[in-house]
């Protein structure tokens, strides 16, 4: 009950705020909370630790540079814009009690290519523990990790030219 009221209070809390300075949503499961014009913003979470589970900005989202958690709640800046989730407690299972299958962590390669200068999103499962680098640029074009390409949970994004083989390096946790 006491959690309940506390999550009440946040909640309105938050609905006091001009609907400019923050966009943060969802106290239940996460929350979206997004840097506007590059600026600093701070979305008041309940949590003592977060994870980032999807980047929704194109600007990299990296812990401890363009988002964190601190006594006042979540903050993002620089561009960054993802969904946030409550970390903290021991790995487990995901939703339903699912693990996947033996094999799934692993490291392999992918290509993604920008044609003609474009945006483009190559989907790849990462998983919450995962991490993606740069192999090898095969393209005329730079690719600079945040600027040209970058990487969230659900895949590879390659922009300006980048064409390159990016190592995934997929862990569940």
């Amino acid at each position: 009950m006491l959690l309940r009221w506390g999550l009440a209070f946040v909640v309105f809390a938050i609905s006091l705020l001009p609907v400019s300075a923050v966009r943060a949503q969802g106290y239940g499961d996460s929350v979206t909370c997004e840097s506007r014009n590059f600026n600093y913003q701070s979305c008041p979470v309940p949590w003592r630790d977060a994870r980032i589970i999807r980047q929704t900005s194109d600007t990299q989202c990296i812990r401890g540079r363009t988002w964190g958690i601190d006594r006042r709640g979540l903050w993002v800046d620089r561009g960054c814009g993802g969904v946030f989730v409550a970390a903290g407690g021991p790995p487990g299972p995901g939703p339903g009690g699912w693990y996947p299958g033996p094999g799934w962590d692993n490291r392999f390669t992918i290509g993604c290519s920008s044609d003609n200068y474009q945006y483009r999103f190559c989907g790849v499962d990462v998983g919450g523990g995962g991490r993606v680098y740069l192999d090898r640029q095969t393209s005329g074009s730079p690719c600079v990790e945040g600027r040209t390409w970058g990487w969230n949970r659900g895949g590879v994004w390659v922009n300006g030219g980048c064409t390159g083989i990016f190592t995934i390096d997929r862990r569940w946790r």
